[in-house]
């Protein structure tokens, strides 16, 4: 399988649409019915839980339970704080970063739907340029054009409203996606293409294959946690973005070298099991993908330690997505990579075999 060929037109518009629609951490559902609509004809049925993770199965009978995994989510605010004359604080809904925030265009979500507002901030005649403050949490605030609190009210808005980024989908010199909230519902995206692919490849499993796009993953991996004590898989790999470190003001001492463009990333960490890490290694070099390597230091900050550390251990690996300028509105991932994470995911699921333990002791 060339990896030019596994996108298609239609599967980049469920892209551009899943990826414009605002999916705030704890107000995921709509974006996950998007998601659902899509991958309904490649699964055999859907679970879904009280927080809003979506999981389409393919052999829903079988005992042996294969996990691929991405997070639905993406960072936000909440309003916290309303001033006499109008102006909105917030606090974040995940990592937001407040360093981008000031000029700003945002949606505030209100049972009346959409009320747009800006980020403030004081034009630079006004400021003491030998003293500049940089923007801060308890800085920056938003201006929705109401004359006073009483305005903001009538407008729908209260403290608790959640306020996402409008910014959408483009293409930059013909091969790289940029959006907000590619981290991660590109993990999401790329999982239902191999849905896709082993639906249009005729593809049997010798094991149930639990398609899962958890929710709550920006504030602490909270719905993988709920949902792998639902599936109870037996295997689970995990997808999602990891830092492009060839940028500007990035320490590779620190963070190591990892680029977009030059494939997925397979990560080395306490909660990636060695032996299905490996799997996934001799397939990339079997198939002729190429891979980057990266080492986490005590936990993956993914949802692959949600999964890893439940059930009494469950066999988790993690493939990752690399991105330029991650919780900012430009993230920005290159098509090959993404091409190239489809057909790792779907080439390992084809080499794994019904009842295997990964056991260091057989």
């Amino acid at each position: 399988m060339a990896a030019s060929k596994i996108l298609t037109s239609k599967s980049l518009k469920f892209f551009e649409k899943y990826l414009n629609n605002a999916s705030p951490t704890g107000y995921e559902w709509e974006g996950q019915k998007i998601w659902m609509d899509y991958l309904k004809p490649y699964v055999d049925d859907f679970i879904t839980d009280t927080y809003g993770t979506a999981v389409g199965v393919i052999n829903p009978d079988a005992k042996y339970k294969v996990v691929i995994e991405g997070h639905s989510d993406e960072i936000s605010w909440y309003v916290n704080y309303i001033t006499d004359n109008g102006l909105l604080y917030v606090i974040r809904n995940g990592g937001s970063d407040h360093q981008i925030a000031p000029s700003k265009w945002v949606n505030i979500h209100t049972k009346n739907g959409i009320v747009k507002g800006v980020f403030g901030w004081p034009a630079i005649h006004t400021r003491n340029r030998s003293k500049e403050e940089p923007p801060k949490l308890d800085n920056i605030f938003i201006d929705i054009g109401a004359k006073d609190k009483d305005e903001v009210k009538k407008m729908g808005v209260h403290v608790g409203c959640v306020i996402t980024y409008p910014d959408e989908f483009q293409v930059l010199n013909k091969d790289k996606f940029v959006c907000r909230a590619i981290d991660n519902r590109a993990g999401g995206f790329m999982i239902a293409e191999v849905a896709r692919l082993l639906h249009e490849n005729k593809k049997t499993l010798p094991f149930g294959l639990y398609i899962t796009n958890s929710v709550q993953e920006e504030i602490g991996l909270r719905g993988a946690e709920m949902i792998t004590q639902t599936i109870k898989p037996n295997v689970a790999i995990i997808t999602d973005v990891c830092h492009d470190t060839t940028t500007p003001m990035i320490e590779k001492k620190k963070e190591g070298e990892t680029a977009m463009g030059s494939g997925p990333v397979i990560s080395y960490a306490p909660a990636v099991q060695n032996k299905l890490r490996e799997r996934i290694i001799e397939t990339a070099e079997a198939k002729k993908i190429p891979f980057q390597r990266l080492a986490a230091s005590r936990a993956t900050g993914t949802d692959t330690d949600a999964f890893a550390y439940s059930n009494g251990g469950v066999a988790s690996a993690l493939i990752s997505l690399p991105l330029r300028y991650m919780h900012t509105t430009v993230e920005m991932v290159h098509k090959d990579d993404v091409e190239n994470v489809i057909q790792l995911i779907y080439e390992t699921l084809l080499n794994i075999k019904e009842g295997e333990s990964f056991s260091y002791f057989d």
